[in-house]
């Protein structure tokens, strides 16, 4: 796979549960992880007393961060009031050349900071809250 402009990694959200997803922000940097809890299933006869793990029995979650500044006041005031609702949306993950991964997250952290001679910019976290769809390109 040929290098990516980190740029065109997207951010997209369905505030309203219609099934249209929007663009939220111009993100500057942004960040996918996925996660998986591990369960350890070592007993007295695992070969070699070695670690085994049962498969497919922790718990998966992903986590999204980004920093960037807010398309338009309709976005920020979107995201804003998703925050202070603790609401859980649909959000869609747009990753170049590699597919999109979808569904619920809540906004964990949204922090806004501003620079004497930049613009106002924001950082934000999310966190899956259901099970995510992965779609590839």
């Amino acid at each position: 796979m040929a290098a990516q402009k980190g740029k065109d990694l997207l951010l997209k959200l369905d505030a309203s549960g219609s099934g249209v997803f929007t663009s939220v922000a111009g993100l500057r940097s942004a960040r996918l992880s996925f996660n998986a809890q591990t369960v350890d299933s070592t007993h007295s006869e695992s070969a070699g007393r070695w670690r085994e793990l049962l498969a497919g029995a922790g718990a998966r979650s992903a986590s999204v961060s980004g920093s960037g500044i807010f398309k338009d006041a309709a976005s920020d005031a979107s995201v804003r009031s998703l925050f202070f609702a603790d609401s859980i949306v649909s959000w869609r993950i747009v990753i170049p050349d590699f597919g999109t991964v979808e569904g619920p997250f809540q906004i964990t952290a949204l922090e806004y900071r501003g620079e004497h001679d930049d613009a106002a910019s924001y950082d934000l976290a999310l966190a899956s809250a259901g099970a995510l769809t992965f779609t590839p390109l």
